[in-house]
């Protein structure tokens, strides 16, 4: 387990939601369903990350937007926050776990007029004092999507290192902010390549043109980082059953945990990075780990440089 450090990391996130899970047997279309287990809690991407950092012993602060009653589920659930009060209503995620994990999602609420540079104003007080910035999920209804690389933009100035895990315009938009680290999945690297590139050709020339790096996860398969002097593939030992859900929270989590500490060593983040995922997919809700499935796979996951992968 890392080290509690007196500095939090901030999480960021723009687009909170009140994570359901429902727990059925099957999934049978037309029929009804009876919920054997339901859990609830206030959630999103970015106070997720803050929940799984707090599990690894890393101090840390959510900030984003949300309503009076959401700051109120975090501050019972024990989450150190700020958020700007800027939404008629939170939305939901169902999560429905029967023999494969089935999602809905819902969409943001209006973002009120304003409330950009009030979040924007509360991330930049608080950079003086942090460590690292994690700026994850969709943004909701009416928001600026530059939004995210005006907050990455912000942390770099400030040489706090910050990671954006979004999808879309506001990934394209991140992807041109010198010294932010992406951390798209599969599908979102799609949004990084033109139709000529493949998606390690497109991390190249995003590294070339200023980012600090790509860290890409590739679900069961394990993930990649692409970084100025070299990229790696990390591959876990094993398969991992479960709710993938919150996977990548977690190294979103692992990730900036170990950039937080100064110049980073990318097959040891890798290798964290793919533990911690996995340690939580084994878990029922998004924002947990399995220490016990962490600290299992951790010694096992291969790292190998992308050279040996291609030589």
């Amino acid at each position: 387990m890392l080290t509690e450090n007196r500095h939090p990391i901030l999480t960021v996130t723009p687009n909170p939601a009140y994570d359901v899970t429902y727990v059925v047997p099957r999934i049978d279309l037309g029929a009804v369903h009876r919920v054997a287990e339901v859990r609830e809690r206030a959630g999103g991407k970015g106070i997720n990350v803050a929940r799984v950092l707090g599990q690894l012993g890393v101090r840390a602060h959510a900030l984003g937007f949300g309503d009076n009653a959401f700051a109120m589920a975090l501050r019972d659930d024990g989450i150190d926050h700020d958020l700007v009060e800027a939404l008629p209503r939170v939305r939901r995620t169902l999560v429905v776990r029967a023999e494969d994990t089935t999602s809905f999602w819902e969409p943001g609420a209006t973002l009120a007029d304003g409330a950009e540079d009030e979040l924007c104003r509360r991330v930049e007080e608080r950079l003086t004092d942090a460590r690292g910035v994690v700026v994850s999920g969709s943004l909701p209804s009416g928001a600026d999507p530059g939004l995210p690389a005006r907050l990455a933009r912000l942390a770099v100035a400030a040489g706090v290192p910050v990671v954006v895990d979004t999808h879309g315009e506001p990934l394209r938009r991140a992807a041109q902010v010198p010294g932010v680290v992406l951390m798209p999945n599969t599908d979102e690297l799609a949004d990084l390549a033109t139709d000529a590139d493949d998606w390690k050709t497109a991390c190249d020339s995003l590294v070339a043109a200023g980012v600090r790096a790509v860290v890409a996860t590739h679900g069961a398969d394990g993930m990649s980082a692409v970084a100025q002097d070299a990229s790696w593939h990390a591959s876990p030992p094993e398969r991992i059953a479960g709710n993938p859900t919150g996977a990548g929270d977690a190294a979103a989590a692992a990730t900036i945990a170990h950039l937080s500490g100064g110049h980073p060593d990318w097959p040891a983040l890798l290798a964290e990075a793919v533990a911690t995922s996995g340690a939580a997919v084994t878990m029922p809700a998004a924002g947990e780990i399995d220490h016990a499935t962490r600290e299992r796979l951790r010694p096992y996951v291969t790292v190998r440089r992308d050279e040996e992968l291609h030589p």
